[in-house]
């Protein structure tokens, strides 16, 4: 397998905008200014699912992370790092090497005290499982730039990050890592954390002989769905597969914020008390991404609506294969894809994309902030 030609594909901000580049940022741009609904059956959002009550689960320390951070950079570095909680910028990550709507500050512009301090912001809200995944990940992007003879557009730091609203007091606030196969958006509302949208990809999948040899990335989330799937009678099996071939990409990724999709496979409902037990561990790897804390809220979360919980498939399990996990309250997709870097035209386990997202109006947390701001507003207009 060899590799593919890239063209003109810049990864950082480009010296000139040509007409090209200008056309492929505006559609972007569009989809993105677009009024945020939310992922959504043809039936419309369901209201009431995300309420704004205590979890229990201590912030503080994703709080302090983010004020350290904050309190290293200069006024300029303030100036691009920071937003306010509600900028259209959540919506401009894009899984993609080629620069186009990033922002905040690239990891690779940092000194090693501010990158540190960021990255620590990372690990702080995610499991030590999640953190080393992201890191994996971005390691993977050097390995691609290592083959390619390429790793000043393609390495591990040219990731964008960002802030969201205040961490000071129980303010809502959030941060976004933004690159080439990771685009992680974590949002805090109270003590509720939202980890969506969560894309991650790599290609290659392995790193063989580079820097980082030895380093993998989704071996789980491959092995425990192929062995579900492998697992179903034939009658399940047949509800389960939702086509003969898998999707050209996964349907709802970057700048799809409020894309139609109703469920399709097999409920959960259906399964044996072994194959559901095969099914959370294969959710489990997607929750568990977050903090211990925040981790066990959102499966809970996901329990709660276990009956209404869809698996679909398509593919091979010995092969290359497409899978979905669909309820009112979570949405994962994982796909085998054909080569981008490397010059296959057909699918390979070489290359895999992920997704994760909250349906039914909170992704971003949108769904939490706007109860937040109904409850607070409301206060000070009696008060």
């Amino acid at each position: 397998m060899g590799l593919r030609k890239r063209g003109a594909a810049p990864t950082r901000e480009p010296a000139e905008w040509t007409p090209e580049l200008l056309a492929k940022v505006e559609w972007r741009r569009k989809a993105a200014d677009e009024p945020f609904r939310g992922l959504a059956t043809t039936e419309g959002v369901r209201e009431g699912l995300f309420p704004l009550t205590g979890t229990g689960v201590d912030t503080t320390g994703i709080r302090r992370a983010t004020e350290a951070y904050l309190g290293q950079l200069t006024p300029k570095e303030l100036s691009e790092a920071r937003f306010p909680m509600e900028d259209v910028t959540w919506r401009h990550w894009a899984n993609g090497a080629r620069y186009f709507l990033r922002h905040g500050l690239c990891l690779e512009d940092l000194d090693d005290t501010k990158r540190h301090l960021a990255l620590d912001l990372v690990r702080t809200s995610l499991s030590k499982a999640g953190y080393q995944q992201v890191i994996d990940l971005m390691r993977l992007n050097l390995t691609i730039g290592e083959l390619r003879g390429e790793t000043d557009m393609l390495n591990e730091w040219i990731y964008w990050f960002s802030v969201y609203g205040d961490p000071g007091g129980d303010r809502p606030f959030g941060w976004q890592l933004d690159g080439h196969h990771v685009n992680v958006n974590c949002a805090i509302v109270g003590d509720h954390m939202v980890l969506t949208p969560t894309f991650l990809g790599a290609e290659p999948v392995v790193d063989v002989s580079g820097k980082y040899a030895g380093t993998s990335a989704f071996r789980l989330e491959e092995a425990v769905a192929a062995e579900l799937f492998a697992g179903l009678s034939a009658p399940q099996r047949e509800r389960a597969v939702i086509a003969d071939g898998m999707p050209e990409e996964l349907f709802v990724g970057a700048f799809r914020d409020n894309y139609e999709l109703n469920y399709e496979g097999l409920r959960l409902g259906e399964l044996t008390t072994d194959q559901r037990r095969a099914a959370r561990e294969l959710i489990g790897l997607y929750t568990g991404r977050a903090n211990p804390g925040h981790a066990a809220v959102r499966m809970e979360q996901v329990l709660a609506h276990e009956g209404d919980t869809h698996f679909a498939w398509a593919g091979d399990p010995d092969g290359v294969f497409y899978y979905r996990i669909h309820s009112p309250v979570i949405l994962i997709e994982f796909e085998h894809m054909a080569g981008v870097m490397f010059d296959n035209d057909v699918p390979s386990r070489r290359h895999i994309h992920t997704v994760v997202r909250t349906p039914n109006g909170n992704d971003y947390g949108v769904d939490l902030l706007r109860q937040h701001h109904e409850r607070h507003h409301s206060r000070r207009k009696q008060s």
